[in-house]
């Protein structure tokens, strides 16, 4: 394995260029940096804000545990993986994934095979916070993420 692994879980806003600016600053033998935002949705409006909430040492580690998977099955270089956790308002970043390789299919599915599997193995927790009553709730799992890692259980390594 080579390359360099961050995870970082923390309160602060991020700025994907600039986490992702070490990658490739000096390295002239990548051929792709793939990244994805994920961002707080307002849900048509009505939401103030996400409250997350994770267990600390455990979603480091469960990251970690998936970071170790998607270097087993792609050639990727890189990675990065920021999650948020407290109170987050519509347009604010969320979650950032990042993985940078030789060639741009291999980090383009390690890139996704980590979002899936953020979303559905992580240990992360989100409470919705409505404007209308300070309603809301706890957000429940969505069958379309568990589907979208489960494909991934069923295909092998490429590599």
């Amino acid at each position: 394995m080579s390359g360099q692994t961050i995870v970082k879980i923390q309160k602060e806003i991020f700025d994907p260029v600039q986490e992702c600016l070490p990658l490739t600053q000096d390295r002239k033998d990548l051929g792709a940096l793939v990244t994805f935002t994920g961002l707080c949705r307002d849900e048509g409006g009505v939401l103030q804000s996400l409250e997350i909430e994770h267990y600390p040492g455990m979603a480091e580690e469960e990251i970690g545990r998936i970071i170790t998977e998607a270097r087993r099955r792609w050639p990727i270089e890189d990675v990065v993986v920021i999650h948020r956790f407290g109170m987050i308002t519509p347009g604010e970043p969320i979650v950032l994934v990042a993985a940078t390789g030789l060639h741009r299919a291999e980090a383009f599915e390690a890139t996704n095979f980590l979002m899936d599997f953020l979303k559905t193995e992580a240990p992360f927790w989100k409470k919705q916070h409505l404007h209308v009553d300070g309603a809301g709730g706890w957000v429940s799992a969505k069958q379309e993420d568990e589907a979208a890692a489960q494909k991934w259980l069923q295909t092998q390594s490429p590599s």
